[in-house]
């Protein structure tokens, strides 16, 4: 089929009144990972909920991972922050100056974080735990853990100075401080790197980021986070008259970006729509959802000027579709939207059967290798049984002094994961291979009193 002019034919939503805030100095960072038990006090004043894949982290955000409970924080730049069990970590400050310079604050109230900080020197990244105090601005990679009576600090790649009421200490690669948190916070600098039963799941998480970021993400929107996951859920391509568009592996002639997310209200800016898919971050975000005629439902980046959206752009909708709405609703509650496939309660094992119209849902990242390989089997087949990769925490009781180990209860297993049936993939696409292992299965927003949207 031919595709014609999109300008002959593309009728933009503008009755959406869709927000974005190129404009103003609010920022959001993503809630990239959640695995377990985890909640959020999103500021609302309804204390802290459950925690699901793809929330935006705002100012004055609390984020708490309780028993086998993790999660993952991605900030613009594609810096990351890892929590574990026993961990809660606040957002005091995320702000942007007239000058464009992003202030990011984070303070670790107790448990254990993993750090892995890009580097930009425009910008002021703060960390501070307990009555210390970090400023940085160039790219480091550490860990900190808060104990009762101490904390310890590793630093795995880089430099940092810590300053705190016992003066600063400089740190390189492969030093470790404790801080004496009875006594004015007094420090020993150790030339070692004692090993936690969680470094081997904050590397894996980072050997996914590397491995599926590439420089080119400039191309399609004007920061880095979210993009790593695209580049391993779907493929761009080109379309004539519409330029480069993305699409996800495991989408059939029925599916829609819409068929599975939430509403959440925030502070300031009301409800915004989050996506349940593991990539759905920047497609709703930035740019527009555009329905391209013998292709189906891509996303058509959009560049910065468009500032981010709560509400995603729709272009050229079929006349049947129901264009996505906020609630009209004063009663701030996250409101669940469920129109398809949906994962069933993982069983044993470690195969996940993958059908078409899933999108992704139920996969975890890295999980499995060359999806690209997988959706051909998928459109040719209607459905793939195939091996998911993830490797185990393992904890020692040998190192219960920690507050890692105190709430390292998460095994980590792997586990069966469905999706539900499709039928097709739209276009030919292209993966590289999957990292060496996965984390577990992801938190999903959970069902709510309020009546789904229709």
């Amino acid at each position: 089929m031919s595709i014609r002019k999109p300008w002959m034919h593309l009728f933009v939503l503008v009755a959406l009144a869709v927000p974005s805030f190129a404009d103003s100095q609010v920022r959001i960072v993503r809630l990239s990972d959640v695995e377990g038990n985890v909640q959020i006090d999103r500021n609302t004043g309804q204390g802290y909920e459950k925690a699901f894949l793809n929330l935006p982290i705002t100012q004055g955000v609390k984020l708490r991972a309780n028993a086998e409970g993790r999660a993952e924080i991605e900030f613009e730049n594609g810096s990351t922050l890892r929590i574990i069990p026993g961990t809660v970590i606040e957002f005091p400050e995320l702000s942007m100056r007239d000058s464009g310079t992003k202030v990011t604050t984070v303070k670790l109230q107790e448990g254990t974080a993993y750090l892995n900080f890009n580097g930009a020197k425009s910008d002021e990244f703060t960390l501070n735990f307990g009555r210390e105090k970090m400023v940085l601005t160039r790219s480091v990679h550490l860990r900190v853990a808060m104990g009762d009576t101490d904390a310890t600090m590793a630093v795995f790649k880089g430099d940092v100075e810590v300053t705190g009421p016992s003066g600063s200490v400089q740190m390189g690669k492969k030093q470790t401080a404790t801080f004496d948190l009875a006594d004015q916070d007094r420090y020993t600098l150790a030339k070692n790197l004692e090993k936690d039963p969680y470094d081997d799941w904050d590397k894996h998480q980072e050997e996914y980021h590397q491995r599926y970021l590439t420089s080119s993400y400039r191309n399609y929107s004007p920061y880095a986070y979210g993009m790593s996951d695209l580049n391993y859920y779907g493929n761009y391509f080109n379309a004539p008259g519409y330029g480069t568009l993305w699409q996800p592996y495991f989408t059939g002639a029925g599916w829609d970006p819409f068929m599975n997310g939430s509403w959440a209200w925030y502070p300031g800016f009301g409800y915004t729509w989050v996506s349940s898919y593991p990539w759905g971050w920047t497609p709703y975000r930035y740019g527009s959802w555009v329905n391209v005629p013998g292709y189906g439902w891509a996303w058509q980046p959009g560049g910065s000027s468009l500032g981010w959206n709560t509400v995603p752009r729709v272009i050229n909708p079929p006349r049947q579709f129901t264009p996505p709405q906020p609630p009209a609703t004063s009663a701030h509650n996250t409101i669940v939207v469920q129109r398809g496939p949906s994962v069933t309660p993982p069983g044993s094992g470690n195969k996940v059967v993958i059908r078409g119209d899933s999108a992704g849902l139920g996969i975890a990242r890295g999980s499995i290798r060359d999806l690209g390989k997988v959706s051909q089997q998928v459109r040719q087949e209607g459905s793939v049984t195939t091996k998911v990769h993830s490797e185990p925490i393992r904890t020692s009781p040998v190192m219960s002094a920690s507050p890692a180990q105190r709430g390292a209860s998460a095994s980590g297993s792997s586990a069966s994961r469905t999706t539900s049936p499709g039928s097709r993939v739209s276009s030919p696409r292209m993966s590289s291979p999957a990292p060496r292992s996965a984390p577990p299965s992801r938190s999903a927003p959970s069902p709510h009193t309020s009546p789904p949207h229709k």
